[in-house]
């Protein structure tokens, strides 16, 4: 189904590592309102702070929970794995849908790049080259991802789009515990299997059984980006 970034998603991820933990506006306007921009200037000082300490075997700053948690807003971690990528985005704005389901655009601080979900699913991506413009995920009544067909709109750039259609079966692998920057998570472990002419693509979800939170995830956001993985940090 392709490979790389290209030029313009390795442009994009590089901004994402310089501006990961800056504050994204909360109101999902233009404007952001005077007491976010005080918070933004005091996170991004904090920040910088944190990313010229620990560092990890790759050279990618780490960050603690604690450290995450004293921002006070909901983060989730992206990861790409075509290019050994991490960022930590900010929860944007959220709102529920006519599915119904809730709607998340997570939000780099520069905002050049969005990730956005429903109910833990990936529909779209924005700024990271190659986008995925939009995805029609066969979900769930109660949330989570059920077998059906996968609808997915791809931009290559120029203009140009181009649809991919799949057809999703989704296995239920089972109770799976895991841990998210020192939090344990028990989940089930769901597997949605779908192929179509572009190929095959796994997408793997870790759900809590009892409220539908997708703690964690690997999803493939179309051909030009690959997988993302996914994982909420702080709620």
């Amino acid at each position: 189904m392709g490979e790389g970034l290209g030029m313009n998603g390795t442009r994009i991820w590089a901004l994402l590592l310089a501006a990961g933990l800056a504050l994204a506006g909360c109101s999902g306007g233009n404007e952001a309102a005077p007491m976010q921009l005080e918070i933004a200037r005091a996170t991004k000082g904090l920040v910088g702070q944190m990313v010229q300490g620990r560092k990890s075997a790759s050279g990618q700053a780490e960050l603690s929970r604690a450290q995450l948690e004293a921002i006070g807003m909901p983060i989730s971690e992206v990861s790409a794995e075509r290019r050994d990528l991490k960022a930590y985005l900010f929860l944007a704005e959220a709102h529920r849908d006519e599915t119904p389901g809730l709607i998340e655009v997570w939000m780099t601080g520069d905002q050049l790049a969005t990730v956005t979900t429903r109910d833990g699913l990936l529909i779209a991506t924005r700024g990271l080259g190659g986008d995925l413009l939009s995805s029609a995920v066969p979900q769930a009544p109660e949330g989570g991802p059920q077998s059906g067909a996968l609808e997915q709109r791809i931009h290559y750039g120029d203009n140009r789009e181009r649809g991919l259609a799949l057809s999703c079966e989704v296995a239920d692998l089972g109770p799976a515990s895991i841990e998210i920057l020192g939090n344990q998570h028990a989940t089930r472990h769901l597997r949605q299997s779908c192929e179509g002419a572009g190929g095959q693509v796994i997408n793997e979800y870790w759900r809590d059984p009892r409220d539908g939170t997708i703690w964690q995830s690997r999803q493939w956001a179309g051909p030009y980006v690959g997988y993302l993985g996914l994982r909420r940090v702080t709620k």
